[in-house]
């Protein structure tokens, strides 16, 4: 029997300055630095992990944010915009809160049940705030930058885009299990399980659009979600036999991962659930002091040298002194 997903894992986009990163997604998109470590492929610059209270599966946006990077091409070939799930009647105050920021967004409507406010972040990354007609039942982080009744709930969706979908579109339901529950023009709608936010790909048929580059503002990657190891080992068995190259199991200290290209160009991921982001430092500091697995310690301080000094905004940890 196919392996297939419950949904988004993660997002990993590119960013620039780490101070800048910070301070837009905790206080303007209101979420929480769940993590700082560094990029374990390449060290010198972090690794940070946003999302909920805990970092749970599905509310989590990441980044490697490189001082002066170059900026990227958003195009074919990538997931072009991420998408945020936030309660009906909330993008209102959305978009005056980003107006006081000096962020400039577009509200429209997909359909008679979703509404869509666009924006890009410091980096020119391509976000959008989604407010549907069904309940997102997800607790937030509880933000002093943004109240409850508006706050992010988690991943809404991803949307791709390809210039042809026929190979992409096979992928999502093959071999990650996801159904076609829409058309729409050049828009193809997949779910995994169900049509509720954090499940949703969203496909983009672009025969003309140019392909993307990938550097700052743009996604290096979408990850989706498997329970555990086990099956993270047979669902890569699953992908080597059909044909794909597939990493081997990487060891990413807060879950495990493989990695693989769709036929579209899109690097997609697959990561477990477990263990989670308090292995390491308990559920009230994280995101507090720079974290590394096991195998990077014996190098800390020349990481912590290499990298920025940053400063977290005081609502990521109430009650404990900024780091």
């Amino acid at each position: 029997m196919p392996a297939t997903t419950s949904g988004l894992h993660h997002v990993t986009a590119i960013g620039g300055d780490p101070q800048q990163n910070i301070d837009f997604y905790i206080q303007g998109l209101g979420l929480r630095l769940v993590k700082k470590t560094v990029n374990f492929d390449s060290p010198s610059t972090y690794h940070l992990y946003y999302g909920d209270d805990a970092g749970t599966p599905g509310s989590l946006m990441t980044f490697f944010p490189w001082q002066g990077v170059r900026p990227g091409r958003i195009g074919a070939g990538q997931s072009t915009t991420t998408a945020f799930s936030v309660p009906a009647g909330s993008l209102g105050w959305w978009s005056s809160h980003f107006a006081e920021l000096g962020v400039g967004s577009t509200i429209t409507t997909e359909n008679s049940s979703e509404e869509r406010l666009s924006l890009r972040d410091p980096d020119g990354l391509q976000l959008d705030l989604v407010a549907s007609s069904v309940t997102d039942p997800r607790t937030p982080w509880d933000s002093a930058s943004v109240p409850a009744e508006y706050a992010v709930r988690g991943q809404h969706s991803s949307v791709l885009t390809v210039n042809d979908p026929a190979g992409t579109a096979r992928v999502l339901t093959e071999e990650l299990g996801l159904t076609l529950v829409s058309e729409q023009g050049d828009r193809l709608r997949f779910a995994a399980g169900t049509e509720s936010a954090g499940h949703i790909v969203d496909v983009i048929a672009d025969p003309r659009a140019q392909a993307g580059l990938t550097a700052g503002g743009t996604v290096h990657h979408i990850a989706f979600r498997v329970p555990d190891g086990e099956t993270q080992q047979l669902w890569r068995s699953q992908l080597v036999d059909h044909g794909f190259e597939v990493t081997e199991i990487l060891d990413r200290q807060y879950f495990t991962s493989i990695y693989f290209r769709e036929p579209g160009g899109v690097l997609f991921e697959i990561a477990t659930d477990t263990p989670g982001f308090d292995i390491d430092e308990p559920l009230l500091e994280l995101g507090r002091s720079l974290r590394l697995p096991p195998w990077l310690e014996p190098s800390r301080e020349a990481i912590e040298r290499s990298v920025v000094p940053v400063t977290l905004p005081h609502e990521n940890n109430p009650g404990i002194a900024e780091a």
